[in-house]
């Protein structure tokens, strides 16, 4: 495996890190690997790091709807130690009286599952690394080449400006065109905070594997509560593009008490009606205009763009405190 450490020297010349270095930087030292692992060729690798973007906390309702419908064990535990910033995400400890009685300790591990069919996948989970981007990616990848995985998928959730009484889609990228199947791609080209699972991603399709991503839309004003609906957008995505049979059951109940709880919540207030009712308009606006049944299949030309959407979501911000919308 290539190792792709170099530094910069003065007067922006390259040099490459010395052997002592790159011993000191070899990414399998980032990870302990079970001895008894099964024969994984052709597996998929699932993976959702807590601590970026995720609205409704889809993809952590996902991650845990995986771990919950099937028997798991870890075969693989990264170093924590190494990739995690304890200052800034401290870990929760449990005071009994007079000692402490409990450690929340973080793992970054990779389970081995089994869907429905018994088909074994992988699932890559825990906190996001606050170091070594690089270094993880390149140890992912030689778990990733160690097992022969086929392919390797991340989801989330993010906020749009869509209201929850219309449907919701996906938004889905990959490392190859045809991995994104039928899903729409967004129609413009931005800069946004990166994340190590978009920096994987990346990394892989430079390396030659294939690797995919799902974001779960979310309608902003539900994007700091728990949004099973969303969960079940994700798992089905996650799981057509996969080939993996993933049971939705609890997350398919989880949704319709979800639903009930917001139609009551939205009834119990005029200002949330209000903001539910102008969402739905523009919704119906662009659908009537495109004769398309959702977001999704809505053509490039005519779907909101990012600036449309930031600007409804500062609107809603407005409405919730009273003022005007905040200067751009």
């Amino acid at each position: 495996m290539d190792t792709p450490y170099r530094g910069v020297g003065t007067g922006g010349r390259s040099y490459a890190r010395n052997l002592e270095d790159l011993v000191a930087l070899d990414p399998e030292d980032l990870y302990e690997v079970d001895s008894d692992v099964p024969d994984l060729g052709g597996a998929v690798l699932l993976h959702y790091f807590d601590g970026f973007m995720d609205a409704g906390s889809a993809g952590k309702l996902v991650a845990e709807q995986l771990l919950n419908s099937s028997e798991h064990r870890v075969i693989a535990r990264f170093d924590v130690d190494r990739l995690i910033d304890y200052r800034s995400r401290r870990p929760a400890m449990t005071y009994s009286i007079d000692h402490w009685e409990a450690y929340d300790a973080p793992e970054l591990v990779v389970h081995l599952l089994h869907d429905a069919d018994g088909v074994p996948f992988l699932l890559l989970t825990g906190p996001e690394p606050d170091h070594d981007w690089e270094r993880f990616c390149a140890a992912v990848r030689g778990l990733v080449e160690r097992w022969d995985v086929r392919l390797t998928t991340g989801f989330h959730g993010i906020p749009m400006g869509a209201p929850h009484t219309r449907p919701l889609g996906v938004t889905a990228h990959a490392t190859r065109n045809e991995l994104v199947g039928e899903h729409r791609p967004l129609p413009n080209r931005m800069q946004v905070p990166g994340s190590i699972a978009g920096l994987l991603e990346f990394r892989l399709g430079e390396w030659g594997h294939d690797a995919s991503g799902f974001a779960a839309h979310v309608p902003h004003y539900l994007a700091d509560s728990t949004y099973p609906s969303a969960a079940l957008n994700l798992l089905g995505a996650v799981a057509a593009a996969t080939g993996l049979n993933l049971p939705d059951g609890d997350l398919r109940e989880a949704s319709h008490e979800a639903e009930a709880e917001i139609a009551r919540q939205v009834a119990g207030s005029e200002k949330v009606a209000d903001v539910v009712r102008a969402l739905e308009q523009q919704y119906d606006t662009f659908m009537e205009a495109s004769g398309k049944e959702s977001l999704l299949a809505e053509s490039v030309e005519h779907m909101p763009t990012a600036e449309e959407l930031g600007k409804e979501f500062e609107r809603f911000l407005a409405e919730q405190n009273g003022g005007d919308a905040p200067e751009r």
